[in-house]
């Protein structure tokens, strides 16, 4: 039986799917955050609870906050999970820049809870999400997991690398697998709203401009959210040969802001109207993921396309454009 929290959102309804066909238990834990509409959470759960596996595998909801430790060690006392998987968090580089402390609060404390609770209930191995933001504008490209992280240039980068860290010592301190997996721009469906490419589809296809900050030459990593869960699911698989491991899940092919709005605006079939403006505090230039480590030791091997990705995606949206 596995934990996962964070189960409603876009990444974990996914992974809860993908658990669930495997014939394994599920737990979710999610406090149905308002930094979007709680809504749509409950949409994706909501088809998580419908798949066909959801039934005879086992599937269940917990509402709660991740930084309610009476909350967390109640729920685990009950359902002893066998391992943790932890996708929930305060996501976004900008809006952490308004609010230091309640992404510290939930992103760093909630991961605490969460580690002990499974050392109390003996969980056999716990994964976390972290993030390629923990690069920071790193000098050499493509990133690798040993490059240094000690500079990060946003709160939420900051709060994902002192996971990281906190990952380590419960791993010296109990001997607990775990893994810490730095993600590269996830997209495709239900991805959360208010980030680029759904952001940038809706407005397309609505003849609405969009914002381009920056010169449009920045560069992200973009993932197809089922090579994601591929990579997840691997590392649960596997952590327990590596003790503590972090591990890059990228697609190893990063595409301009400038080409990447091209891509949209031809798999929406409408010319898109730009209008720049200046680059964005705690924003990083590129991020390029090094995936040696994971090909080696994960089998991770991402294989959407770009463009087939996005068309995936928008397959997924446009009804609710």
């Amino acid at each position: 039986m596995v934990v996962v929290t964070g189960g409603a959102g876009f990444i974990g309804s996914h992974v809860c799917e993908a658990l669930l066909a495997r014939g394994t238990r599920v737990v979710v834990l999610d406090n149905f955050d308002p930094y979007y509409d709680p809504a749509a959470k409950r949409a994706n759960i909501a088809e998580v609870a419908a798949s066909p596996h959801a039934k005879a595998a086992g599937f269940e909801l917990v509402e709660g906050d991740i930084c309610d430790g009476a909350l967390v060690r109640a729920t685990f006392e009950r359902v002893r999970p066998e391992s943790v998987i932890h996708l929930a968090a305060k996501a976004g580089v900008r809006p952490s820049i308004a609010d230091p402390a309640g992404y510290s609060r939930v992103n760093v404390l909630g991961t605490s809870v969460l580690l002990e609770e499974s050392r109390r209930v003996q969980a056999s191995r716990f994964v976390m999400a972290s993030s390629s933001s923990v690069y920071g504008n790193a000098p050499v490209a493509p990133f690798h997991e040993e490059l240094d992280v000690s500079e990060p240039i946003s709160p939420y980068a900051a709060t994902k690398r002192a996971c990281e860290l906190i990952g380590y010592t419960h791993w010296t301190l109990t001997r607990m697998p775990t893994a810490c997996l730095r993600f590269f721009t996830v997209y495709g469906p239900r991805q959360r709203p208010d980030l680029a490419i759904t952001l940038f589809m809706r407005r397309i296809a609505r003849g609405e401009p969009i914002e381009l900050f920056g010169a449009g030459s920045t560069s992200r990593d973009y993932t197809f959210v089922g090579d994601i869960v591929a990579g997840v699911l691997a590392a649960h698989d596997r952590i327990d040969a590596h003790g503590y491991r972090v591990w890059n899940l990228g697609n190893s092919a990063p595409v301009t802001l400038s080409d990447m709005v091209q891509a949209i605006a031809r798999t929406v079939g409408r010319p898109a109207n730009t209008v720049s403006r200046p680059a964005q505090p705690g924003d990083v230039e590129r991020t390029f993921a090094d995936l040696t480590r994971a090909r080696r030791e994960l089998g991770f091997d991402p294989k959407t396309p770009f463009d087939d990705g996005l068309a995936r995606h928008w397959a997924w949206l446009r009804p609710r454009v």
